[in-house]
């Protein structure tokens, strides 16, 4: 299936944005490793989080985790501490992402896992049972799901995690995020230095949990506005002092002429400011806005110099390559470097006719490439059903803010 978007006359709209993913499913993670009853409320309903509720409701002896990254990760932590053998496999993408970083790292701590296929792949079979080590290194330059996962296993072994992170670290909110989170749940965590993180034992606590909406998500209504230079958009449930690194999105946004201001349900969004000539930004900590910020600063015509991308080659695709590609059928010439650095110098060649923008099973290429229509008066977007996997109701949302979503021959 195919998408034509067209869009709005107007722009003044009030989004009820899904919950925090990444929130979600550390809380669920969370809430399963106290052992307790009072489940996270306002869960996030995208795929990534419905497939992690059902890998935690009950024993499985193999667990289909689709193409949630999130969910390999942390799950391969959690069922190495949880009695019971299980295989734990995905899409045939995500037998492509690899986990041997993770999986050597549970290994030293005593987790009995064994590849079901190809060496430092998934699929996983996993025993679970008591994990006798407390102190592992690994490197901070990989995803930092990694990190996070190991962290919260930590509180549960029983001499607790000293965890020793190696090089530059990647994504360092996430892991702030994911800390936060446990001191949430009852337990102690902290950084000792720079690199290294001390996890003390005695598990975790059972707590109410309320899931805050997505900063993630909110990205693209940025973007919308970004793009269309005028109007409003109201988002409910979003607040300055997020747990989400995501949320720092707003101050790269204002750069580009988006003004944020929060009120005590959430977020408005206006448009004030001479957007700046040129953007460089190290994304280090904020990778999953990559691709809102290169598509919007192409089409707003702004060249670009953007840091600290590393992680995603091994993302659910190689967004690197795959926005390279998906622009230059719009007619803009992109360049990588050490697979890190993705740049952009006004650089133009000769756009398709009738561009049809593929997904690459990548719900983020959907949603950041769908409000090209603002500026090029149309857009088609391939498999448009990927949104599901973070923001089900994205293509509902865009049409009650008045745009045309509607099925393409093409």
């Amino acid at each position: 299936m195919t998408y034509r978007i067209t869009p709005p006359d107007a722009l003044n709209a009030l989004v009820r944005l899904p919950a925090s993913k990444s929130i979600s499913n550390r809380a669920l993670i969370l809430h399963a490793l106290s052992g307790g009853r009072i489940v996270p409320s306002n869960l996030s309903d995208c795929d990534d989080t419905r497939v992690m509720v059902r890998a935690l409701d009950g024993p499985h002896e193999v667990i289909d985790i689709l193409a949630a990254g999130t969910a390999m990760r942390f799950l391969t932590a959690y069922l190495s501490v949880t009695p019971g053998t299980r295989l734990l496999t995905g899409t045939a993408r995500m037998q492509q992402r690899p986990i041997r970083i993770l999986v050597d790292a549970l290994r030293s701590l005593g987790a009995e896992i064994a590849y079901a296929g190809e060496e430092g792949y998934p699929p996983l079979h996993i025993t679970g049972g008591r994990l006798t080590g407390s102190q592992v290194s690994i490197s901070g330059g990989v995803s930092s799901q990694y990190i996070s996962a190991l962290l919260m296993v930590g509180a549960v072994l029983p001499e607790g995690l000293l965890l020793q992170l190696t090089g530059d670290i990647v994504s360092r909110p996430y892991i702030r995020l994911t800390m936060q989170l446990m001191r949430e749940y009852g337990a102690r965590t902290e950084w000792i230095d720079d690199q290294t993180i001390r996890v003390e034992p005695g598990g975790y606590r059972d707590v109410p949990f309320l899931v805050e909406s997505d900063w993630s998500a909110a990205s693209y209504w940025y973007e919308i506005l970004a793009l269309r230079g005028r109007g409003e958009v109201l988002l409910p449930g979003l607040f300055a002092y997020s747990y989400q690194g995501d949320s720092r999105g707003a101050e790269v946004f204002a750069r580009l002429g988006v003004q944020t201001s929060f009120t005590d349900e959430g977020v408005r969004l206006t448009c004030g400011g001479e957007p700046v000539s040129r953007l460089e930004e190290d994304m280090v900590d904020i990778p999953d806005l990559a691709q809102t910020f290169v598509v919007t600063c192409c089409l707003m015509g702004i060249p670009f110099r953007f840091s600290g991308l590393q992680s995603l080659r091994i993302k659910e695709t190689d967004r690197l390559s795959a926005l390279e590609c998906e622009l230059r059928k719009l007619g803009y010439v992109l360049h990588t470097e050490q697979d890190s650095i993705l740049w952009w110098d006004g650089t133009r060649c000769e756009a398709e006719a009738a561009p049809v923008i593929a997904t690459y099973e990548d719900h983020r290429m959907a949603m950041a490439f769908a409000p090209v229509c603002l500026v090029n008066r149309e857009i088609r977007i391939a498999h448009p059903a990927v949104v599901s996997k973070s923001y089900p109701r994205y293509w509902d949302d865009l049409r009650l803010a008045g745009f045309s979503v509607c099925e393409s021959d093409s």
